[in-house]
């Protein structure tokens, strides 16, 4: 197989990430890099021997096949949007957009455009989360019931160096860190029918705590704690607590809960980890291995959106992007109205990932 041309938006922190799992990957060759920061652009091009380029000259440069968009979330939309225009498959960094209206001209530009759409998370795709849904899909814990989804952190700003965007629209505890969760809850139980929820915040303002602007204070336009319940189209009810508020838990990250047994499920921001198994009547076991690809990083899902055939749907696909931001989104309305929202959208379930290496 021919290796897909990857041009990089963006090479923050997390690219480093994406060109150490490409490194091992013959389906994907990263052949330029381009940020608003043009210095750091060039830094990272010649660390890797390839091209620095504007983001416009990158976005139509013919031997760029898909644009890997690593941009902040504010500029998610727009990039993909000029990507798609210029014929090229795109994937980002989660959410897909910071409202549904830009991630819905996006979904709708990559269809009419007939190019590949792909967004994070992909640690789905990892043996924890997989060998959780082959759990499921083998009957394991009998008819699912519930799901209860936990993120606690006291903020990024401690440990980030410019935490500003985690705390302005399109930011806080959960559309930052509930793609993983969301993502994963649909993964294992299908889409999301309706959601109920509120949502706080305890602070206007956070200090940055390392780093160069240190001592820095940011101010808060969002709410950073917020609950909800998130009902699936299956029945299942699944509840989600996302904080930058809070300290600490002991909660799992996911359980899963059927009329058999209970599961719990790994970190949805990891690829690998324990999945346990309690059936009614025994103890707790740790089940092996069964499905997922092992030994991989962020990076796996524009492997699968390139190794798909045609008319094979890849897994982290623009539609469970798009419903995902929607159940999230939704979830933020509901804190406001107190009111049960209707999910409009949906999706499918993605295809189960086989065990196998990448």
């Amino acid at each position: 197989m021919t290796p897909s041309r990857v041009g990089i938006i963006g090479v923050g922190t997390i690219s480093a990430q994406y060109f150490a799992a490409f490194a091992g990957m013959d389906t994907v060759r990263v052949v330029a890099v381009a940020d608003i920061d043009a210095a750091r652009a060039a830094t990272v091009a010649a660390e890797h021997g390839i091209r620095a380029l504007t983001v416009d000259e990158l976005v139509r440069d013919p031997e760029v096949d898909l644009v890997l968009n690593l941009t902040i979330p504010a500029a998610h939309a727009a990039i993909a949007l000029d990507a798609i225009a210029a014929g090229k498959s795109v994937y980002g960094e989660k959410p897909l957009a910071t409202n549904l209206d830009d991630a819905a001209r996006v979904v709708g530009a990559a269809r009419a455009a007939g190019v590949r759409l792909g967004c994070a998370p992909d640690t789905v795709l990892g043996t924890g989360l997989q060998t959780a849904r082959r759990a499921i899909d083998d009957g394991l814990i009998g008819s699912p019931i519930a799901a209860t989804a936990t993120m606690v952190t006291p903020g990024h700003e401690r440990w980030h160096p410019n935490p500003d965007f985690y705390y302005q629209p399109g930011g806080g505890p959960l559309l930052d860190m509930g793609p993983y969760y969301v993502s994963a809850l649909v993964t294992l139980l299908g889409p999301v029918a309706s959601v109920v929820g509120l949502a706080s915040h305890t602070r206007s303002a956070r200090t940055i705590g390392s780093g160069p602007r240190a001592g820095t204070v940011v101010p808060v336009d969002i709410d950073t704690h917020v609950s909800g319940v998130l009902r699936h189209e299956s029945g299942a009810l699944s509840t989600l607590v996302m904080s930058f508020d809070a300290v600490a838990t002991h909660a799992s990250n996911i359980e899963i809960h059927g009329d058999a047994a209970s599961l719990v499920v790994p970190d949805p921001n990891q690829f690998e980890g324990d999945v346990r198994l309690h059936v009614l009547g025994g103890s707790w076991e740790t089940l092996d291995p069964s499905a997922g690809y092992r030994g991989v990083a962020r990076g796996i899902g524009v492997a699968d959106l390139v190794a798909a055939p045609p008319g094979v749907p890849f897994r982290a696909n623009g539609d469970l992007a798009y419903h995902v931001l929607d159940v999230m989104l939704s979830l933020l309305v509901a804190s406001k109205s107190g009111s049960a929202v209707a999910i409009c959208s949906t999706c499918d379930r993605p295809l189960p990932v086989p065990l196998q290496h990448a």
